[in-house]
């Protein structure tokens, strides 16, 4: 057998101790797999006497973690400790200068900086490996990039964030609140004590970035993905999305433009109404999925584990499992040098059905004023309900499903409305994904 492959780990928290008892458990396996052995040989975190229920004298330890890479005991670096820039990127731009290859589980850093990186890593001719910065333990990035490499992918969509997932599919169990249920989600630990990256589609946002570099070769551009989280979601659109046979979920969606001259990139996050046939319909909790259709394969459905020490562990140790044997490879779909920059794809043309909820005061004309704005824009009212009838003057839901039209309508439709004293909240506009 091979060499051990010596392993710099940088960031002991719930992951990087994972990754630690998945190499204790399974190391023979590993081996047998990898043709050889997984070893550690060096760690580092911010505090070194904390518990983290593995054995971490049998490690070199490092005060600094950026000077792991410069370490000649050491063949690839982890960095499990995240952030876009900081640290982890210099930890990142250290290892792949020195040559050795790079395990990260960090998707900020990736959609930030992934095209320098893999660049530098592509002319060292060293690995740079991020199955864990999407999904967690499901392999889509090797599915995508290696599984379905014979096709042409038309369009990637899909679960992003398990804090999102879990939120809305407990609000669907429930019929609490919004509020109510992060709170509850937080005391659980599925949602962080400041959640904001989560709930307004932001750590969705980075992973959709990445898929689309992957999957159609373009340059990573996470500026250009338009994103909108669930935070404005109430108990009353759950409800009404499962009298019309939807469920509602923070839906990730990718794919390439090519009505006009010049191809160009669609990227969102948002919430939408998922119809009960679809197999995204049927993903509870903290789970991920990702729903990737190629011209030749169709639609494949990645769905597994988003978070956690085992899946996310799991990842990681699948990319070190992949460089001790050798495969180095490109760290997207394509070398660097052929990903393509697009310019961002504008959607008021996309045609599809829609979901609008108002928030209006009660009082006479309301309806009539919005079903003016909508005639006026050209949006055809497919159904409409008022929500109840508090005590006069309060707030009332109305909720309308808009016909098979383009975005542009009900863009139009809102223009038209700005300014209404009627209107006590911003309206929500929920695109509707059929089976």
């Amino acid at each position: 057998m091979a060499e051990p492959l010596r392993i710099a780990l940088a960031g002991l928290g719930t992951v990087g101790a994972g990754v630690i008892r998945l190499l204790d458990t399974n190391g023979a396996l590993l081996a047998a797999r990898a043709g050889r052995e997984l070893q550690v040989v060096a760690v580092s975190a911010r505090d070194r006497g904390k518990d983290r229920g593995v054995d971490l004298a049998r490690f070199a330890w490092e005060d600094d973690m950026t000077a792991m890479a410069a370490r000649g005991d050491v063949d690839v670096v982890v960095e499990l400790v995240g952030g876009s820039d900081g640290p982890a990127l210099t930890l990142a731009r250290n290892a792949i200068r020195e040559g050795k290859g790079l395990v990260t589980a960090n998707k900020a850093m990736i959609a930030h900086h992934g095209m320098e990186l893999a660049a530098a890593a592509e002319a060292a001719g060293t690995a740079l490996r991020f199955e864990a910065a999407v999904a967690g333990g499901v392999p889509v990035i090797k599915g995508l990039r290696e599984g379905a490499a014979a096709n042409a992918i038309e369009r990637v969509y899909g679960i992003l964030n398990g804090t999102c997932n879990y939120i809305l599919s407990t609000m669907e169990d429930s019929g609490a609140d919004f509020g109510e249920t992060l709170a509850a989600a937080q005391q659980l630990g599925y949602a962080e004590a400041d959640p904001t990256f989560d709930i307004e589609g932001v750590d969705a946002a980075h992973k959709l970035s990445i898929l689309a570099g992957i999957a159609f070769g373009s340059a990573i551009d996470f500026a250009a993905v338009d994103c909108s989280g669930i935070s404005r979601v109430r108990a009353q659109d759950i409800a009404q999305a499962d009298a019309l046979g939807f469920v509602v979920r923070l839906i990730g969606s990718a794919d390439v433009d090519s009505t006009g001259a010049e191809p160009k990139l669609y990227q969102r996050v948002q919430p939408c109404l998922v119809h009960k046939d679809h197999p995204l319909a049927h993903v509870d909790g903290p789970t991920n999925a990702v729903v990737a259709e190629g011209n030749y394969v169709g639609r494949l459905l990645f769905q597994g584990a988003g978070a956690g020490d085992g899946p996310t562990a799991s990842a990681v140790v699948a990319d070190l499992i992949d460089i001790a044997r050798g495969e180095t490879g490109t760290p997207f779909s394509v070398p660097v040098a052929a990903m393509v920059a697009m310019d961002k794809a504008q959607s008021g043309h996309r045609t599809g059905r829609r979901y609008i909820r108002f928030t209006v005061t009660d009082r006479p004309g309301v309806l009539a004023e919005i079903t003016a704005a909508m005639r006026d824009a050209g949006v055809s009212i497919e159904s409409l309900i008022q929500q109840g009838r508090p005590e006069e003057g309060g707030e009332v839901l109305v909720a309308m499903v808009a016909h098979e039209g383009p975005e542009s309508g009900v863009s139009e439709a809102l223009r038209l409305l700005e300014g209404s004293p009627s209107l006590t909240a911003p309206p929500l506009v929920m695109p509707i994904l059929g089976a």
